[in-house]
C-alpha cells in the first residue's frame, strides 16, 4: 500500500463498526468508513540529502497560484467522493514538502472547504507537519486561528552536528524552541526523530531522546536512516563518505526507545510510532487500518471507495504540471485503477502488522473481500507463532514486538 504520500512511516481510530447503508445502483452497500483527507504541499526550502519525498525547491513559491488549485482538486474529489451519500471526514493533514511554508490563508480556505463539502466529525483531526526554524514556527498561531489542532514537528535530531549532516536548516536549540512553541499553541503535538546515523551510539541516543521526551509531547515517530534510491545520500554513500551502523547496533538503538518512550508515558502503536494513551494520529492510523483516504496535490496517492469498488489514485509529481492539469481539467490525476480483492488483502495485511493492534480479521475480510487465512503459507504462520513472532486468534492477526522487527523477511515467508 502507498500511502497518501510516502509518509516516513511507510518507508505511513478504529476499527470499523457496522455502518449503515445506502441504495446504489439498486443495492445495498454499507456506507464507507469516515474519510481521511491528504493535502500534499510539494515545496521546500532546502531539499534534504536523504529525502526521497515529492518536495521541490523555488526561488519563489506561488502561493496564489497552488491555493486555487488545491481547492480545486478537492471540490472535484469532493463531488464524486459525496455521490450519493454525504461523506463523514475523521482528519485531515497538511504534509509534504514543507506545509509550514503555505500561507495560513490557504490553509484556512482549504480547512474551510473541506469542512463545508464533507461531513466533519465532532472531534476532526487536523494536522499540519512543520518544520521548526524561525520562519515558519512564527506562523504557528495563525495555523491554529486557521483551525489546525495538531502539529507535527520535524525535528530529526538535537545534535548540531548530526543535524548539519541531514541537512537541516535549525539548531537543536531552535528545535526544542519550536516544539515548545508548538505544545503551547496546539492542543496536540509531535515531533519526528531519526535514528542509526552514522556514528551515533547507544549512550548518545538515549541522551538526546530523553532530552527530546522532556518536554513532554504526547506524541513521537522514529525513523531509521535508510538510504533511498536517487538522494544524495545515495551518491554520498556509494562513494564511501560515510558509513551506518550495522544490523546489531540498529536493533539496540531501536530496542532502547521503547523503554526510554515508556518512562515518559508513550506507548509503541506502531513500528514507528509512539503515543500517550487516545494520543495516536487517528489519520496515519486510518492507513495502516486500510480506511478510505484521499490524496490532493502534487503526486499525492489515495485509496477510496466509489460504490463497491475500492480505487488507487495518484496525482501528477511535477508542482507546475499538476496545477496545469487541474486548471485545465479540475484535477491532476494521472493514476486510477481499481484494486482486485486479492490486492486488497496484500495490502491491508502489510500495512496491517505494523500496528502493535494488529489485523481484526472480521473486518478485513469485510474490507478486502478475501479472508485473512487464505493469504497465509499455514507452516510458515505454525513456525513464526511457534517462534513468538506472530499470534493468531479467532478475531485478530498481530505480530508481536520481535515479529515486527523482522516484518519485511517475515512477510515475504509468510503470503503465499
Amino acid at each position: 500500500m502507498t500511502p497518501a504520500y510516502e509518509t516516513r512511516a511507510d518507508k505511513a481510530s478504529r476499527p470499523f463498526a457496522p455502518t449503515p447503508v445506502f441504495r446504489h445502483n439498486r443495492a445495498m452497500i454499507p456506507a464507507p468508513p469516515p474519510l481521511a483527507l491528504y493535502i500534499h504541499w510539494p515545496f521546500c526550502l532546502a531539499k534534504c540529502p536523504y529525502c526521497d519525498f515529492n518536495s521541490h525547491v523555488r526561488d519563489t513559491i506561488p502561493q496564489s497560484r497552488f491555493r486555487t488549485a488545491l481547492r480545486a482538486e478537492l471540490a472535484f474529489e469532493a463531488a464524486r467522493l459525496n455521490t450519493p451519500a454525504h461523506r463523514r471526514l475523521g482528519s485531515i493533514f497538511f504534509g509534504g514538502g514543507t506545509p509550514s511554508l503555505m500561507d495560513p490563508e490557504t490553509v484556512a480556505l482549504l480547512i474551510a472547504d473541506a469542512t463545508t463539502l464533507f461531513t466533519p466529525a465532532p472531534d476532526l483531526e487536523i494536522t499540519i507537519e512543520a518544520n521548526p526554524t524561525s520562519i515558519e514556527a512564527t506562523r504557528f498561531r495563525a495555523y491554529r486561528a486557521a483551525g489546525v489542532n495538531r502539529v507535527s514537528i520535524g525535528v530529526q535530531s538535537l545534535d548540531d552536528a548530526a543535524l548539519r549532516f541531514l541537512g537541516r536548516n535549525h539548531t537543536g536549540a531552535e528545535a526544542l524552541a519550536a516544539v515548545e512553541l508548538g505544545r503551547a499553541i496546539f492542543p496536540r503535538a509531535s515531533f519526528d526523530l531519526i535514528y542509526a546515523r552514522p556514528g551515533q551510539s547507544l549512550a548518545a541516543w538515549q541522551s538526546e531522546l530523553g532530552r527530546a521526551l522532556a518536554v513532554g509531547l504526547d506524541h513521537l515517530s522514529l525513523y531509521q536512516l535508510t538510504i533511498e534510491p536517487g538522494t544524495q545520500f545515495a551518491t554520498r554513500h556509494a562513494r564511501a563518505e560515510f558509513t551506518l551502523p550495522d544490523d546489531e547496533s540498529a536493533a539496540a538503538l531501536y530496542d532502547t526507545t521503547a523503554d526510554i518512550a515508556a518512562a515518559f508515558g508513550l506507548v509503541a502503536y506502531e513500528i514507528s510510532n509512539y503515543a500517550k494513551p487516545g494520543q495516536q494520529s487517528r489519520h496515519n492510523l486510518a492507513y495502516w487500518r486500510y480506511q478510505d483516504y484521499a490524496g490532493i496535490g502534487p503526486g499525492a496517492h489515495g485509496r477510496i471507495s466509489l460504490g463497491e469498488a475500492i480505487l488507487a489514485t495518484r496525482r501528477h509529481r511535477a508542482p507546475e504540471e499538476w496545477a496545469t492539469r487541474v486548471e485545465t481539467h479540475g484535477h491532476g490525476t494521472v493514476e486510477q485503477t481499481e484494486i482486485p480483492p486479492p490486492d486488497r488483502a496484500l495490502e491491508a495485511l502489510l500495512m496491517g502488522l505494523r500496528l502493535t493492534e494488529g489485523i481484526n480479521r472480521a473486518t478485513f475480510a469485510a474490507r478486502t473481500q478475501t479472508p485473512i487465512e487464505t493469504l497465509l503459507d499455514p507452516e510458515t504462520l505454525t513456525r513464526a507463532e511457534q517462534a513468538g513472532y506472530l499470534t493468531l486468534t479467532p478475531t485478530h492477526l498481530t505480530a508481536t514486538p520481535e515479529g515486527r522487527k523482522r516484518l519485511d523477511s517475515l512477510l515475504a515467508a509468510l503470503v503465499k
